[in-house]
């Protein structure tokens, strides 16, 4: 008696697209939240606004300024006497300093971090962000 080898169900015509939803649903969320990690300091300050503005260097200590009067240097939080001293441990081969100001920050606090960076032969580089129309 021969065997028979022919397919007693028809084949299948149809493509489930479940799994292939499922796979897009998982890219386009993984490149949503790549997107935005974007480098930005975890000290929330309000930087101002202006029409245009210039590409910043990779290497550079960053002062940050918060609407209270606290300094930032590199993240680390120190009082306004231990300034140049934190900027001068923090510098090893940067020749800019990345100042992020508050908008609500003083002309005086931010003379106090242009006079250290002056002291340590920086240059100082506003932060701001585009402004967006």
């Amino acid at each position: 008696m021969p065997l028979d080898f022919s397919p007693s169900r028809e084949p299948l015509s149809t493509f489930s697209l479940a799994g292939m939803t499922d796979i897009v649903l998982l890219l386009l969320i993984f490149f949503l939240l790549t997107s935005n990690f974007i480098p930005q300091m975890g000290i929330r300050v309000t930087l101002p606004q202006v029409e245009s503005s210039a590409p910043v260097e990779r290497d550079y200590v960053t002062v940050v300024l918060t609407d209270e009067g606290t300094y930032y240097v590199n993240g680390q939080r120190v009082s306004e006497s231990r300034l140049v001293a934190s900027i001068r441990s923090a510098k090893t081969t940067q020749s800019a300093l990345v100042l992020r100001a508050d908008q609500g920050a003083t002309i005086g606090q931010f003379a106090t971090v242009a006079s250290a960076a002056q002291a340590l032969n920086l240059r100082v580089l506003m932060a701001t962000e585009r402004n967006r129309r």
